[in-house]
């Protein structure tokens, strides 16, 4: 991966001295990433939107660092911009240890994208700025100093670094290091880099300006055609990149394994494709493409949806991969000569900062659901398109990409329009997107209204006025929770908190004298509970709502001293782990009556959850039930599975309650877990 340079004495250690410094910088730019994003992520409610945030805010940090090295390269002489450039490093160890102060913990139920941002900006700013800047700057350093270096390399040993960093997290950091921990480290790491980064700027502060002698001063300078070029290839790669990881956060987990893949195999597409020319066969690649968008486009129609969880991640990761590579190849067989260098990193990184606004900023404000999607597989193909047309295509072959790319995007107009078409309302914001949709009646079932998260059914309701005070979907009579609210009945009023709001469903067991207190993060949500569906409305208990993250609030409360606290926050089918670690149970059974139950919803297609439940409880000294039920057609519920925690003596062993109990499974292998450990992959069924 190292430049090939004449292998002298006297450039030898400068040449390592290089190297290391760039992959240190490598490595430490994305192991931060998933670091500070888990450290968050509980502060915004665990939705999927907070990585593409935080994307967005790595995306415009690294444009700013390319942006850096651009004028500094272009417009300091090297004296000085090797002084600004170790001032600068000084500075930033001012910001460590990277450790984000409570402060901006929300308080409120604004949009988080800005206090995100803001909080990034305070936390890991400047380093993650020096850091950004530190590949194409010592790039150009190198170009100076080094006659006959290959400085493109660099660019595949720095994103070498990266990926080692973002595969190393899950697997070698995060299941040995605490929160904490994790944060002190990449600290003092990152105090070795300006170290080692400084040295290097301050051996480079004599070096002349890039040599007008050296061939590349004859290369033709790029036009504004091959600047479009750059943009388009990277923004298309990042915006698919950020579109495909929200597809999987959104619908599995908001982890960073999910994170990681994704932005890992992004980068190894940079590594082999700006490390030779070879790792990119066109005559390969290109029929792979075409397969690849396919795969994404046959997404829109349900088909995907319905393999396992391997599959589909195996598939996704796959298309984007091939995507990448045909993107990222197209860049690297159209880099310019080494003093233009800078500026081609700059368009790169305008690109994938443009990407990411699409997807992050743009897409949640512009779209009622969820366009970015198909929108990203089109531009995808046309900037390919673009590339193709710049080069000397066969004329035939010309044509039949551009039509094979115009019925792509006809394709997914039509299969777009028919997933969105006939809904009775469509809305989006931070936190996703929303539909509520009319089921019409049929053979099995009467007509019910649904509201649906991404693909996940978060509720229904009969829309007959004579029936649509029946409890349906996962909350069923036979449920875990419709038996212990009916169970619990007997005794007089109940006070029932309920963390996840959905269509209210919960609400149709109240009574006269009852409490029903909700809490949700979404906005959206709550107006949609009271204006589409009946079931606050209708209930004759007394109903409170609670906007914001759940967890929050209720550290914020007094004790409520709930008969039932009812857990069932699921964003789409992603699972918010921070309302399943110890720290979370403590709120809870702090909230509880010293005889209450917590309920908690562990339905799921993807994980079991029953062993990660059933350990936390236990840890407390509770006993634990787990109840399943099974589908209904004609009464509406689906199957379901809830556990069942208390410390009140005996309780589960009612009759009412254990006769419905099944076995759950037994995972001695499980670490419980808490703020500072997760581990989803070990559950995934």
């Amino acid at each position: 991966m190292l430049p090939e340079l004449p292998h002298t004495a006297e450039r030898r250690p400068a040449l390592v001295l290089f190297a290391a410094t760039i992959f240190l910088s490598a490595l430490l730019l994305f192991a931060v990433q998933p670091l500070i994003a888990k450290l968050i992520l509980p502060w915004f409610g665990g939705s999927a939107a907070v990585w593409t945030t935080c994307m967005l805010f790595f995306q415009i940090a690294l444009l700013l660092g390319y942006s850096y090295a651009h004028a500094t390269s272009r417009y300091l002489k090297p004296k000085q911009q090797a002084w600004l450039h170790i001032g600068l490093l000084a500075v930033s160890l001012l910001a460590l240890p990277i450790i984000p102060s409570t402060w901006w913990k929300p308080a409120g139920s604004d949009d988080p994208l800005f206090r995100i941002l803001g909080l990034l900006a305070a936390t890991i700013g400047m380093p993650y700025l020096l850091l950004s800047s530190t590949s194409p700057l010592l790039q150009s350093w190198l170009a100076r100093t080094q006659a006959g270096a290959v400085p493109y390399r660099l660019f595949a040993l720095s994103n070498l670094g990266s990926m080692l960093a973002l595969l190393g997290y899950p697997y070698l950091i995060e299941p040995r290091l605490a929160s904490g921990e994790q944060a002190w480290s990449w600290s003092i790491a990152y105090a070795l880099f300006a170290l080692f980064c400084g040295w290097t700027a301050f051996r480079s502060r004599t070096a002349g300006q890039l040599a007008d002698a050296d061939a590349d001063s004859f290369a033709p300078q790029p036009g504004a055609a091959d600047y479009m070029l750059w943009l388009a290839l990277a923004g298309s790669a990042s915006a698919l990149l950020l579109a495909i990881t929200n597809h999987l956060s959104q619908n599995v987990a908001s982890i960073p394994f999910l994170w990681i893949l994704p932005l890992a195999l992004y980068l190894l597409s940079f590594i082999l494709c700006f490390e030779s020319s070879k790792w990119y066969p066109r005559i390969l690649f290109l029929p792979l493409f075409g397969v690849a968008l396919a795969v994404l486009a046959l997404d829109l129609t349900g088909k995907i949806r319905e393999l396992f969880f391997r599959q589909q991640i195996g598939l996704f990761c796959s298309a984007l991969f091939v995507c990448c590579m045909v993107c990222h190849g197209e860049l690297a067989k159209r880099k310019p000569a080494a003093r233009f260098l800078t500026s081609f990193y700059l368009m790169i990184a305008v690109g994938g900062a443009v990407g990411g606004l699409f997807v992050a900023f743009l897409a949640p404000r512009i779209f009622n659901a969820l366009y970015e999607f198909p929108i990203s597989i089109v531009c995808c193909a046309a900037a390919v398109l673009f590339a193709f047309s710049r080069g000397q295509p066969r004329r035939i072959l010309f044509f039949a990409s551009a039509i094979a790319t115009i019925s792509l995007a006809v394709f997914l107009f039509i299969q777009t329009r028919h997933v969105v078409g006939g809904a009775v309302l469509l809305v989006r914001n931070f936190y996703g997107a929303l539909r509520v949709n009319d089921i019409p009646k049929s053979a099995d079932q009467e007509a019910t209204r649904e509201l649906t998260h991404g693909t996940i059914n978060h509720g229904e309701q009969f829309l007959d006025p004579i029936r649509r005070h029946e409890p349906t979907t996962y909350y069923g009579p036979r449920s875990g929770i419709g038996l212990l609210l009916r169970d619990l009945s007997i005794k007089g009023a109940l006070k029932v908190g309920v963390v996840g709001l959905g269509t209210g469903t919960i609400a149709a067991y109240g009574k006269p004298g009852d409490v029903y207190r909700y809490y949700e993060i979404n906005p959206l949500v709550i107006e949609i509970a009271r204006k589409q569906f009946h079931y606050l409305s209708d209930s004759p208990a007394s109903i409170e709502t609670v906007l914001g993250d759940a967890r929050l609030s209720l550290e914020r409360e007094p004790p409520q001293h709930f008969d039932v606290l009812a857990v069932d926050a699921f964003s789409s089918d992603s699972i918010p782990v921070h309302l399943l670690t110890r720290e979370a149970f403590a709120v809870y059974f702090r909230q509880l009556a010293p005889d209450g139950v917590l309920a908690i919803h562990v339905s799921n297609r993807y994980l079991e959850l029953a062993p990660v439940v059933a350990q936390e409880g236990r840890a407390f000294g509770k006993s634990v039930l787990m109840i399943d039920n099974e589908s209904d057609e004609e009464a509406d519920v689906s199957a379901s599975s809830w556990m069942l925690i208390t410390g009140r003596n005996g309780y589960l062993d009612r009759a009412s309650l254990k006769s419905f109990s099944v076995l759950i499974p037994n995972r001695p292998d499980l670490r419980l877990w808490t703020d500072d450990y997760s581990n989803l992959w070990q559950i995934v069924k």
